[in-house]
């Protein structure tokens, strides 16, 4: 089936839909995105979504996206999609085309919807971290932005190496994130992740995982996730994933008896929490 793509407020098929050559997102990367997660093809968290996309348009100095289209783009992608069991919906806002170099042009924004089925993630994931750290000062730190290549290109240290996620650290030596997830350690039988100034993004399974299960925010040395009594990552597509070992070291339990609980917990409130 080919589902039509939302782009600047018309639904169109997605062989006929186009975006100027040059568009900053394509020119300098020049955007910010989200992706959401639609179980059965109602979206989970959208609001939230939305409203870290607006967030990080202020960061990035960005036009304000609007929400209330973008909403109504994303219904009527999913009212012409089958009823994926599993689907990813990804909402892309570039500062819309510009000169050849980076100062933006004024011709507002691009705005993109798409939707397609996601794939399940593996029962738990080995990772990989690279030797690339984080700028928890840089400019990007915590924004969702689609200058994505350092996230492609850590990807793919990690996959040449037999893992399924990249670990950043950041400047500081402190565990960061992953390339698409948010990391949480049980160091001592207490649940942690590292904190928002560790230049990790605010993820919103992250949010939801600390408001439902519990945890505390800290910053904690790379070294912890080695020795770490169970681990996983959180993203909106995978939920709750448990690590299983870290540069090839496997850790004590994968899932263990805090991460089991935390994946029945999500999954019996995301089941709640589906938008109609």
């Amino acid at each position: 089936m080919n589902v039509p793509v939302w782009v600047n407020g018309e639904l169109t098929d997605p062989a006929q839909a186009a975006v100027s050559v040059f568009d900053h997102g394509l020119i300098v990367g020049d955007g910010v995105f989200e992706t959401v997660k639609c179980v059965g093809g109602a979206p989970f968290a959208l609001t939230r979504h939305l409203e870290r996309l607006r967030l990080s348009a202020r960061r990035m100095e960005l036009p304000e996206p609007d929400t209330d289209a973008i909403t109504e783009g994303v219904r009527a992608c999913l009212a012409a999609a089958p009823a994926w069991p599993l689907g990813r919906i990804r909402i892309t806002c570039t500062s819309g085309p510009g000169p050849l170099g980076s100062d933006r042009g004024g011709h507002g924004l691009t705005t993109v919807v798409i939707v397609a089925e996601q794939k399940p993630f593996p029962a738990t994931a080995d990772v990989v971290v690279v030797p690339w750290p984080r700028n928890e000062r840089g400019a990007l730190a915590g924004v969702k932005s689609t200058s994505y290549a350092e996230n492609a290109r850590a990807l793919l240290h990690a996959r040449t190496r037999g893992g399924g996620e990249a670990i950043f650290a950041n400047t500081a030596g402190n565990l960061c994130e992953g390339t698409g997830s948010n990391v949480f350690i049980v160091r001592d039988g207490r649940l942690i992740t590292p904190t928002l100034d560790s230049g990790c993004l605010a993820g919103v399974t992250r949010a939801l995982t600390l408001q439902w299960c519990g945890g505390e925010e800290e910053d904690v040395p790379l070294e912890a996730l080695y020795e770490a009594e169970e681990a996983f990552l959180t993203s909106t597509t995978r939920d709750v994933q448990p690590i299983r070992a870290v540069d090839g070291t496997v850790l004590p339990a994968a899932p263990g008896p805090i991460t089991t609980k935390v994946m029945r917990v999500f999954a019996e409130r995301a089941a709640d929490d589906l938008d109609p």
